[in-house]
């Protein structure tokens, strides 16, 4: 029989037992499904390099590498409070601008002792308060309180009774920092102290967007599965969506073959998402909507949106993810949420939507991509959910894996070659027997349906022109999910019975 051997030399000549192992049979596909979080970082004190990938595992490390308070650090304790398990890393950015104030402006002290419930970014900054303040201790106070709490993404001064807080990065992201109190309201025991009268702002003057193009060169052709970026402009998405793109130098290209998903959010009126979405038309990216007047920033729900999506497509690409609970992410007030008619209007805009169903913390209802239309413009729903291209790159792993590891250096032959059984050589219908074999796999791993019809319409034929070339038209069925439970009850007041007449 003429085995072929990858080590043992046909000529070898000395005795006795020489063994070689080889694992072709043996491996399984295993891929590490590596989260990148992409924010702002601070510039003053000891941090991580800017543009530059690097893990980390834990949020002490973050808060090190990227400043305390920072966008990023706060990304991290959102991505940790949703996803223990994963490997995570992070790269920092800047942007070169103004960085965005607001105001807490207080009119009339309170005229007995209390509590002001102060809500930043959607954290609880408490300031207890005495019976003989005035507006300036008040003020004084406030700011002390916001300026003893590090991980705020804000710094605070006080003068005449008007705190104003200044966002602790350059950039349009700090308009994003919500200030409010009592969010929780009466039923949560917070209300303003008897008599006080307290204006916050919104935050205003914040300009500058980071540029991403070192950033992303500088992924290099590491894997990157889920990736959360909260900046939604034209001009940082087009980065992103170039590197994870179908192109012959995208992620998803047949060159690089890396995969990966890039997650965001956006805080905004129920009309302008309705208006953003149509202007994208990525596979590869899931916008996340979420009222304006959430108190969580957009970078937190970014993370957390990333860190779920990336526990249950990892444990299954294939599985909705529908009622995953977005932990530490703050929705709006129940009389501002959208309506499911404008949820069911976002999801067919491109626009990935949540819920939140007091008192439960907000879920993911329907992961949707932003692609919505073919290269014609014609409405298409190919790569609507994200959990298609999670399935396909979990399939195209296996089926690599399996075809690089059983058939690494195996010589080609026509269907109907007489070699023995031993040797290298594969031929067509061999190479389908094993895609064959692997759908089944992925069949019983919930990942495809249909077989036999897969491999009536599987292709695999030697090239007409270059005889070391096989070609595969591989057309899988893609398990699909339960996402809609449509009942007609159709009632009755009383079922009509018919009479049998017995007939003596």
């Amino acid at each position: 029989m003429p085995i072929s051997f990858e080590t043992i030399p046909s000529n070898w000549k000395q005795p006795l037992y020489w063994v070689e192992v080889d694992s072709s049979k043996a491996g399984l596909p295993i891929s590490n499904n590596r989260i990148l979080l992409v924010g702002t970082m601070l510039t003053s004190g000891t941090h991580g390099q800017k543009d530059v990938p690097t893990p980390v595992g834990t949020q002490a490390d973050a808060d090190d590498l990227y400043g305390q308070g920072s966008e990023l650090a706060a990304m991290f304790k959102a991505c940790f409070a949703n996803n223990f398990a994963h490997e995570v890393w992070g790269c920092g950015v800047t942007a070169t601008g103004v960085a965005a104030t607001g105001t807490v402006t207080v009119s009339t002290p309170p005229s007995s002792a209390g509590t002001f419930h102060l809500y930043v970014a959607g954290m609880h900054v408490p300031v207890s308060l005495g019976a003989s303040e005035t507006p300036t201790t008040v003020a004084a106070a406030i700011a002390s309180a916001i300026n003893a709490n590090e991980d705020l993404p804000v710094t605070a001064a006080a003068a005449s009774g008007v705190v104003t807080v200044t966002c602790k990065w350059a950039g349009v992201s700090g308009l994003g920092i919500n200030l409010q109190y009592n969010y929780a309201g009466t039923i949560g025991g917070e209300q303003l102290p008897p008599g006080m009268v307290v204006v916050c702002s919104v935050m205003t003057g914040g300009t500058g967007v980071p540029t991403f193009t070192t950033a992303v060169t500088n992924l290099g052709e590491t894997e990157f599965e889920y990736v959360a970026m909260s900046y939604t402009d034209d001009a940082s998405l087009d980065v992103w969506e170039a590197e994870f793109g179908f192109s012959d130098t995208g992620r998803w290209g047949f060159i690089r073959q890396l995969f990966g998903h890039i997650f965001s959010a956006k805080l905004d009126t129920y009309g302008n998402l309705l208006t953003f979405g149509p202007t994208r038309n990525c596979a590869q990216l899931s916008v996340l909507g979420v009222e304006a007047d959430s108190p969580t920033p957009v970078w937190e729900w970014a993370a957390a949106y990333t860190a779920k999506a990336a526990r249950g497509l990892t444990n299954d690409p294939a599985r909705p993810l529908q009622t995953l609970q977005l932990l530490g992410c703050n929705p709006t007030q129940p009389e501002n949420r959208f309506s499911l008619p404008e949820l069911n209007a976002l999801s067919g805009n491109g626009i990935a939507t949540q819920r939140a169903i007091t008192p439960q913390p907000p879920m993911i209802a329907r992961e949707t991509t932003t692609y919505t239309k073919n290269r014609y413009g014609n409405s298409d729903d190919a790569y609507e959910l994200v959990t298609t291209l999670a399935t396909l790159a979990k399939l195209l792993r296996n089926q690599r894996q399996a075809i690089t590891s059983k058939f690494p250096r195996h010589k080609l032959a026509d269907d109907g070659t007489r070699f023995g059984a031993g040797q290298a050589i594969v031929t067509p219908k061999i190479v389908k027997a094993e895609l064959v074999a692997q759908y089944r796999i992925d069949e019983f791993n919930g990942l495809v349906e249909n077989a036999i019809e897969f491999k009536n319409h599987l292709i695999v034929e030697r090239d007409p022109n270059d005889p070391n070339r096989l070609n595969v038209l591989y057309p899988p069925d893609l398990v699909n999910q339960l996402r809609v439970f449509a009942v007609l009850a159709q009632f009755r007041l009383q079922y009509n019975r018919g009479v049998d007449l017995e007939v003596a």
